[in-house]
């Protein structure tokens, strides 16, 4: 364990603004400047245990909105910051167009590359809301002196100039409940009372061992811990597989928000998971019904749109340096999400 923690931080001070007076320096010194570097903005260096697992830690504002609250539901009262490349923030665009709140709440995007810094703005990714260059500073409007981990999304209040809330899964339920007298779509309902019970029990096999289960398999730092994530990441995707050859959706014939959550997933598995993150048991496109359901709600309009392949490749290839030094973004493979998906026959 000592060896690679070593071979590791010998990678991360190559790529730091001056790797030779890291590595020019006793072994004390030089494990000192790269954990300050790592801690300044990336997770997944500092959320793994003992046994070489990655944890994810939870997120911390986590405020609702709703009538009669510090947080009324109000038309461009509040903005979402994302990262296209993120799944967990894109299911909260995916979300957003389906209610038809995109004319409501406005978004925006951070850059793709996950640098020292943490999650960047530039001109070609700018923060129209406060002009800032780093989430973290829009962090500090909420907390000041923030010291925990910044992520995406972030829901914002631009009236009180606070965070709401970062937790996507109940950010994808606010969008759900709260502002349905103001979306273009209100009839759509992706967390109905009558189905919450199921959708809760998809929702939590779903997360740990595929949503955050290809996370675990990629920062893994040992073999016992990545072979247990992906054993357990593909028993949970021929699950997935098993129901979604009998019924057309996670829990029967309607769309939730269970389905929106695993398709986040699924649209990356391919092009990044199973190469950037050693996923490669099989692919999706081996899963005749897995990737047909995610053509099927590839081609819903308001879904497409959310999908910036460009921002998802360049955004895990060349800011895990620990996992891919070189930072070559691979051209393949060509998944094509447009073909038929013949999901319409089933119910």
């Amino acid at each position: 364990d000592r060896y690679q923690r070593r071979v590791r931080e010998t990678i991360h001070a190559l790529f730091t603004k001056n790797p030779s007076s890291v590595i020019s320096k006793p072994r004390k010194n030089f494990v000192r400047f790269s954990t300050l570097t790592m801690s300044a903005g990336n997770t997944w260096t500092k959320e793994v245990n003992d046994k070489g697992e990655f944890v994810r830690k939870p997120t911390t504002f986590r405020n609702s909105i709703s009538k009669d609250s510090t947080f009324p539901p109000e038309k461009d009262r509040y903005h979402i910051y994302v990262s296209y490349a993120c799944p967990w923030a894109h299911r909260t665009l995916v979300v957003l167009n389906l209610k038809g709140l995109d004319h409501v709440i406005s978004h925006s995007t951070v850059h793709w590359l996950l640098g020292e810094k943490g999650w960047e703005f530039n001109e070609s990714s700018p923060d129209p809301i406060n002009g800032f260059d780093l989430l973290r500073k829009v962090y500090y409007l909420s907390e000041e002196g923030y010291s925990g981990r910044v992520t995406v999304p972030v829901l914002f209040d631009k009236k009180t100039k606070q965070i709401v809330n970062n937790e996507s899964s109940e950010i994808i339920r606010i969008l759900n409940g709260e502002f349905n007298e103001f979306a273009t779509n209100p009839s759509l309902d992706l967390y109905p009372s009558q189905l919450r019970s199921q959708i809760d029990s998809v929702n939590d096999w779903i997360y740990n061992g595929i949503n955050n289960g290809v996370y675990k398999c990629g920062f893994a730092t040992t073999q016992s811990a990545y072979e247990q994530a992906f054993h357990l990441l593909f028993k949970s995707l021929d699950r997935a597989e098993e129901i979604l050859s009998k019924n057309r959706y996670l829990t029967g014939s309607q769309l939730t928000e269970a389905d929106v959550r695993l398709w986040t997933t699924l649209i990356r598995f391919d092009p990044v998971y199973v190469g950037h993150f050693k996923t490669n048991l099989r692919r999706l496109v081996d899963y005749p019904n897995l990737f047909g359901f995610t053509r099927e709600l590839y081609q819903l309009g308001e879904v497409k749109k959310t999908v910036n392949m460009f921002h998802i490749k360049h955004h895990y290839y060349a800011s895990h340096i620990t996992i891919n030094p070189s930072r070559i973004v691979p051209l393949g493979p060509d998944v094509n999400f447009d073909t038929p998906h013949g999901r319409e026959q089933l119910h």
